[in-house]
């Protein structure tokens, strides 16, 4: 077999098995999840090949007190360091948090 195509599938795979988690993720912070205030911690601006993208990094405490710094999955560009925003995240996924 060709390793051109066991590459192509493996990539392929790779790239599935991440949609699959990341849906499980959303679909149990929209099920189950748990609200709460965060304060807006940092963002990340990648300006690579004239596109803006950006990654929003927050901190919350968790219902048992734990303090977690977490990534936004579902970020606004309008979002500024200090700022207090509303989220919902799952104990399970408590480094992924949306917006809410």
């Amino acid at each position: 077999m060709d390793k051109g195509i066991i590459m192509w599938a493996v990539f392929l795979i790779v790239i599935v098995v991440g949609i699959l988690v990341s849906r499980k993720i959303k679909k149990g912070i929209n099920e189950d999840g748990i609200e709460t205030d965060a304060v807006v911690s940092h963002v990340l601006e990648d300006m690579s090949q004239d596109l803006s993208d950006f990654t929003v990094f927050v901190k919350y405490r968790t219902e048992d007190g734990e303090e977690v710094e977490g990534v936004i999955s579902n970020p606004r560009s309008d979002l500024e360091e200090g700022q207090q925003v509303r989220i919902k995240y799952h104990p399970k996924y408590k480094n992924n948090a949306r917006l809410l």
